[in-house]
């Protein structure tokens, strides 16, 4: 996306328009209306003026729909090759309106706001250049146009404003923590991935984002990994977008904390987790069923449950990788992580088609849709077995666990005796009640635990004689 928009065509018109509006604030009776901005580093207060809503332009470069707009390739196109033309700016209005995951229905966010303004009007003013184009208020204006509403109060920047000043001064607004209005999951993933590459420090553009470093390197992976299965599910004219993962935030954060806890004890285990769990979110499973998926879930669970195709599926042959420069190569991926690779390549191609609309055949998504909804079956039958097989280690863990908490708990009654000895607090009548009611307590673990046990240990074989002696 380029840098710098130019100005839209009426600039010089919009700039007339705007001072004369400046001129008769400053010259009224009433106070002026000002607001806070921070520009080029520093707060300054502009003036507030009402601008006819049909004069202002939406910011071909706003964040708020920045992912949003590979949802319509024709509308794209008309809007890369005109930002100011009636059809590109129509499309920006579209898509304002639009829910940020599927920007085929309406947001309901953006009917509440509409309501907002209908009942209260508008609470806070807007944000223009001198040329008319919105740097903050973009949605409030899609919003008063819906309604029919004549003008929207916005503050004016200097005229020495640039595309530059633009994008940080929307950036400061619409981070601030009593901002309205959220951008979606992804324009904010790529907000941050615009700040890193205009060589922002990442402390500074935490502070920006209101966010910590540590959050910021997952942003950056989760972008990463984003970015990867959308060239993955390319075939043909056919690829999936970044919008179409905004729903997936809490998979993917819980994702990446996973794989960097399995990468620090096996790589190889690591990339063979992660190919099965991006396959998984591509699948619309929940987040509290993924987890079920560990390093050995194909072989355990997928691997017989698998319809002849995806099983069949033969990935690459593995080749090391060289270094340029160095003379040396890395291992290759191993056949396991290859295997899960092209099973998730094979689901990624197939999903692009599933929300292709026209672009597929009829025949394409008809198979589309059957490999999909045969890999649905698959993983959910298996993550049924996993969770089963889950509950049943719980299960078989309870008692040694609850063993373990007593042990814990009588180590602690140990150092209470001392200092119970010390100031000569114990009180031992109920004590000694409670020793008994441990024995009764052993005598049952003891019984149990010998029905189901056939080939007693030493511990259990200490507990039966120490029981025994009490009878």
């Amino acid at each position: 996306m380029p840098t710098d928009f130019g100005v839209p065509p009426t600039a010089e018109k919009n700039r007339a328009l705007v001072e004369q509006r400046l001129q008769d604030a400053r010259t009224g009776d009433a106070v002026p209306e000002t607001l806070r901005v921070e520009f080029r580093g520093r707060p300054i207060h502009v003036e507030v003026i009402d601008m006819p809503v049909d004069r202002l332009y939406y910011n071909p470069g706003t964040h708020r729909v920045s992912a949003q707009r590979a949802h319509d390739p024709l509308q794209e196109q008309e809007l890369a090759k005109d930002n100011w033309s009636d059809a590109g700016q129509s499309y920006l209005h579209h898509l304002l309106m639009a829910k940020p995951s599927d920007p085929h229905v309406r947001d309901p966010e953006f009917d509440k706001l509409m309501q907002s303004i209908q009942e209260f009007q508008q609470n806070e003013p807007g944000l223009i250049s001198r040329e008319g184009v919105l740097v903050n208020g973009n949605t409030r204006r899609a919003a008063l146009k819906e309604l029919g509403v004549q003008t929207i109060r916005v503050g004016v920047l200097p005229a020495s404003c640039t595309w530059d000043d633009i994008r940080s001064v929307e950036l400061s607004l619409q981070l601030r923590p009593d901002r309205r209005r959220e951008y979606s999951y992804i324009n904010r993933l790529m907000a941050i991935e615009e700040q890193i590459r205009l060589g922002l420090p990442l402390a500074a553009i935490s502070k920006l984002f209101h966010t910590t470093t540590p959050a910021l390197e997952r942003d950056t992976w989760v972008l990463g990994q984003l970015r990867d299965l959308v060239k993955r599910s390319e075939h043909g004219q056919i690829k999936l977008r970044l919008m179409d993962f905004e729903d997936a935030q809490e998979s993917f954060a819980e994702l990446y904390r996973t794989y960097a806890k399995e990468m620090a004890k096996s790589k190889e285990k690591a990339n063979t987790l992660l190919e099965y769990r991006l396959a998984a979110i591509v699948l619309d499973i929940a987040k509290t069923d993924i987890r079920a998926i560990r390093t050995d879930f194909r072989e355990k669970y997928l691997e017989h449950r698998l319809p002849e195709g995806p099983r069949a599926i033969a990935p690459e042959s593995p080749k090391a990788v060289s270094i340029p420069g160095l003379n040396r190569s890395v291992p290759a991926p191993s056949s396991e992580t290859a295997k899960a690779r092209a099973l998730t390549d094979s689901l990624l191609r197939a999903k692009a088609t599933q929300k292709s609309g026209i672009a597929a055949t009829p025949a394409e998504m008809t198979e589309a849709n059957r490999s999909v909804s045969l890999l649905k079956d698959a993983f959910d039958e298996s993550i049924q077995a996993a969770h089963k097989m889950i509950r049943e280690q719980k299960r078989r863990l309870a008692a040694p666990d609850r063993v373990i908490a007593a042990v814990d708990a009588l180590q602690q009654c140990v150092t209470d005796l001392v200092l119970a000895r010390g100031n000569n607090s114990l009180d031992e009548g109920a004590f000694d009640d409670t020793l008994i009611a441990l024995r009764q307590a052993l005598a049952k673990v003891s019984v149990e635990a010998s029905r189901s046990i056939q080939l007693p240990g030493e511990g259990l074989s200490w507990l039966r004689e120490a029981v025994a002696g009490q009878r």
